[in-house]
């Protein structure tokens, strides 16, 4: 399949640059992946899609403040890193800027200790290249790491926003807690506690994975054809009590709602390991790993019956996932009409509701 085939005309007004004051104020696309019918709503109208004994599924990953700056002792020169995986003694996974003048033994240093001796903070010897800016860093340090991430580190925005964001909470979801993400889930971005509350009071049951974002998330697809596209692994958890929760769900004829391509990705990842030889799903066990699973039109999803996300890049691996829920071409005619109407795209845009009457 073509890549080509993925692409859009996006107006650069229409990527939100900052998000909204209160979170359930965007609008919500909703598409019938059945019919193609769509419906323009708000978020807090989602409740009306919603149903009794269905089950929300979230990703409770929490953002660290991954993106640091530093220099080149040796000559000035300025860098910025941006933390991906946590790798065994004090390595990173990274992608660093610019990463033709950071080769295997370079040194970066960030921030300058409180004494008088002018000892960095921090600083990480680049152990080994990649493509595209990819590093594994050794850092050295006094003191407890994540304390100096929260000292030194900014927020991990995507590279398509300009603005600065005042409140670091604003780019986390109100659920969001194991730490280890270099993005946000952002789909879990328009919810808020009493939100949930309400989606609860109906009779909506919610369930939490992890599934922390790395550089699967930043990596752009390079190739022509889809099928050779590589997606590199990210770390997930499937809890006991979420899988129970996900077997009676599709025991009672429910639908299980993936918030989210992330909860989406980890969701089907568990189910490749509960197939029969048949390929029949069985039950799901609490299960934990990486995976690097790539969705794309002609996969068949065995839990998720439904989704919500947020409007994706142009040729993006996002976007051939939702393509594959629905088909591309409904998806495709979807996005058409999203840029006519003028939504917000992207990390602080609108929402989009895939899902089927009945499923």
């Amino acid at each position: 399949m073509d890549v080509q085939a993925f692409d859009f005309e996006l107006p650069e007004s229409l990527i939100a640059q900052t998000p909204l004051a209160e979170r359930t104020a965007s609008r919500l696309l909703a598409l019938n992946k059945a019919t193609g019918a769509i419906e323009h709503r708000r978020f807090n109208e989602l409740s009306d899609y919603l149903q009794a004994g269905d089950l929300l599924v979230m990703n409770d990953t929490r953002v660290i403040p991954a993106r640091l700056f530093g220099v080149k002792p040796d000559t000035g020169a300025k860098v910025e890193v941006l933390l991906l995986k946590a790798l065994e003694n004090d390595r990173w996974e990274a992608l660093v800027r610019p990463g033709k003048k950071l080769k295997t033994g370079a040194v970066i240093r960030f921030g300058e200790s409180d004494g008088d001796s002018g000892a960095p903070l921090l600083w990480a010897e680049v152990l080994e290249e990649g493509e595209m800016g990819a590093r594994v860093l050794q850092f050295r340090y006094e003191g407890i790491f994540n304390e100096l991430l929260e000292r030194l580190g900014q927020m991990p925005l995507p590279p398509y926003i300009k603005e600065q964001l005042p409140e670091k909470e604003r780019y986390q979801t109100v659920y969001a807690k194991h730490e280890g993400s270099a993005a946000a889930p952002t789909a879990g971005l328009h919810f808020t506690q009493s939100y949930l509350q309400e989606l609860q009071n109906k009779g909506v049951k919610l369930a939490f994975v992890t599934l922390h974002v790395g550089l699967g998330t930043f990596r752009p697809v390079s190739a022509e054809r889809v099928e050779e596209h590589e997606m590199h692994a990210e770390y997930y958890e499937l809890p006991a009590e979420t899988a129970a929760l996900i077997n009676e769900t599709r025991a009672a004829g429910r639908r299980v709602v993936a918030i989210g391509t992330t909860s989406a990705r980890t969701l089907e990842s568990v189910a490749q390991l509960s197939l029969t030889p048949e390929g029949d799903l069985r039950e799901l066990q609490a299960a934990s790993g990486w995976t690097s699973i790539f969705i794309y039109p002609g996969y068949t999803f065995r839990v998720v019956d439904a989704l919500l996300t947020n409007f994706h890049l142009p040729k993006s691996t996002l976007l051939m996932l939702i393509s594959a829920l629905a088909d591309r071409e409904t998806i495709m005619r979807a996005y058409e009409e999203a840029v006519r109407e003028q939504y917000r795209f992207f990390s602080f845009g609108d929402a989009m509701f895939i899902y089927e009457n009945g499923k």
